[in-house]
């Protein structure tokens, strides 16, 4: 087993490494990655379908336990911030 771990962690390595890249690996600008979250938020809130799906795909791993209402309620729509400068970011994280 010993001879086959460094080949083990050698592709544990590159698989974690490609699931990264895969992540981070889109060529969308900040503005246009701030567009299509708007429109995620629009949709969770204005369709009922699409937020019901999007509940069971995140949450419902968590049904019994005691993250399950927490997790259902970060999809509420009631408290959303007001403004349209909401999502940047506040002066002191912006002036380095």
């Amino acid at each position: 087993m010993t001879r086959y771990a460094p080949l083990v962690l050698a592709f544990a390595l590159a698989t974690a490494a490609a699931g990264a890249s895969a992540q981070t690996g889109t060529n969308e600008t900040p503005q246009q990655n701030v567009h299509q979250s708007q429109q995620y938020d629009q949709l969770i809130c204005t369709n009922a379908a699409f937020r019901a799906k999007r509940i069971a795909q995140e949450c419902g791993s968590l049904q019994g336990s005691q993250f399950y209402d927490s997790c259902v309620a970060s999809f509420s729509c009631e408290k959303q911030p007001s403004g349209a400068n909401w999502r940047k970011a506040p002066p002191s994280e912006t002036t380095k």
